[in-house]
């Protein structure tokens, strides 16, 4: 099994969703002995954001694009193909201002890619190209936004990811929300950041199960 693993944290140390993803990532490697393993980060390798140059070329043929363009989508065409190349994806990242950072955010415009991860049928409809692929979305968040709670109905986060991805065909992404990890008293803290060690190693087990 080939992973791609994307963390988004801007923080490189100290940073509860790189934490979890690499014990993640460990639990599925005690259990996937020839895991494959591409790492991104994207606190180094930045994504550039959608300028006006990147939208005209995205929307110009292939076989049409001067060289110009070509550089543009030159990072984009590498993250799809990275993505494409993967038998799983994960993504970790803290919840920024309720929904995702502002580097995730640019990972996604560059990888929603016409003919690429979607393509539109010759009647209209539009078809994503990750079904299949299993993709595993880590989570921190400094407030409890889990239901019941006063800040329940303020999470963009989750709709967010569950819209962009599906457009692309992923259909039935997993979630693990660690949450509440700042705004909280220690023990909240702990006990949060145990229920989500707990459910990795649960997504673990049954990705280990789904191979071979």
């Amino acid at each position: 099994m080939k992973l791609l693993h994307v963390d988004a944290s801007p923080r490189t140390g100290m940073s509860n969703s790189r934490a979890l993803s690499a014990y993640f990532v460990e639990q599925v490697r005690e259990r996937v002995p020839d895991l494959s393993v591409d790492y991104l980060d994207l606190a180094v390798d930045i994504p550039p954001h959608v300028t006006e140059s990147f939208a005209i070329a995205t929307y110009t043929p292939a076989d049409r694009r001067s060289p110009e363009m070509m550089a543009a989508l030159a990072y984009s065409d590498a993250m799809c193909t990275r993505l494409l190349d993967a038998d799983a994806l994960l993504f970790a990242m803290p919840m920024h201002n309720w929904s995702m950072p502002s580097t995730f955010k640019a990972f996604v415009d560059g990888i929603v890619r016409t003919d690429i991860t979607y393509k539109i049928t010759a009647d209209g409809q539009y078809v994503g190209v990750l079904g299949g692929k299993k993709v595993l979305f880590l989570t921190t968040r400094g407030a409890d936004l889990r239901p019941g709670s006063p800040f329940a109905d303020m999470d963009a986060l989750t709709p967010a990811l569950r819209a962009a991805f599906g457009f692309i065909g992923v259909r039935e992404p997993l979630f693990v929300d660690a949450q509440p990890v700042q705004f909280a008293d220690p023990d909240a803290r702990a006990e949060a950041l145990d229920r989500a060690r707990a459910e990795l190693v649960s997504v673990a087990r049954l990705w280990a199960g789904s191979v071979g």
